[in-house]
């Protein structure tokens, strides 16, 4: 039986080689993301090149009142939900003392706020049908923080935190908790990776995160 999973920010980087990934390994999809036409496109394709189900609705995660309506909605799509990939994220840098922390509160109202909306109604969901595996896509700058991008690296180390919370709690409801922290990915929306350490390509990357996420 095909396994569902449901990926957020799935319209473009990560998020939709991470689609491409699990549908080649057979599983019935669940995309969201703000760009509704881009999320058509990638199902259509992706259902069209491995004969899997993918269905798609439209969500902004930073509007963290929506998630648990537009998950909802996904589960009844789908029959059920095995996995959630939390990746919807923003980058985002800015100086220290330039007084304007706008950009921070927008990334972590995005990275913080709505990954942790998501995996909360994941977990109502996961809870009510007895199983589930929640996935947070955080970054080796919870580890490393970026000079520039403290708002970026403190989103991500709290997430991470967050999860690892998560896990604790939830190991004995049968929910699985997998932290994703990768490093530099080349993707469409970070065009120049190539100046850095160690970048991959992200349909490599996402070959590698759901060999992960399998075997939990």
């Amino acid at each position: 039986m095909s396994k569902n999973v449901v990926i957020t920010g799935a319209s473009s980087g990560i998020g939709a080689a991470l689609a491409q990934a699990f549908a080649s390994k057979g599983y019935n999809l669940g995309l969201a993301a703000r760009r509704i036409d881009k999320l058509e496109s990638l199902a259509k394709q992706l259902e069209e090149m491995y004969k899997v189900r993918v269905v798609v609705t439209a969500l902004d995660v930073q509007a963290d009142e929506t998630i648990s309506a537009a998950l909802r909605e996904l589960a009844q799509d789908l029959g059920q939900i095995d996995i959630v990939v939390a990746n919807a994220g923003i980058g985002g840098s800015r100086r220290s003392g330039s007084g304007d922390i706008s950009i921070d509160k927008t990334i972590m109202q995005t990275n913080l706020i709505g990954a942790i909306a998501t995996l909360d109604a994941a977990t109502k969901i996961f809870l009510a049908q007895g199983h589930g595996h929640l996935v947070g896509m955080s970054s080796f700058s919870a580890f490393s923080p970026l000079p520039g991008s403290a708002a970026y690296s403190a989103s991500k180390a709290a997430l991470t935190n967050y999860m690892n919370a998560m896990r604790l709690e939830l190991m004995n409801k049968k929910i699985d908790v997998t932290i994703i922290h990768p490093g530099f990915i080349k993707t469409d929306i970070a065009p120049h990776m190539d100046k850095y350490p160690f970048v991959i390509e992200a349909d490599v990357a996402a070959q590698q995160m759901v060999r992960a996420i399998e075997g939990k």
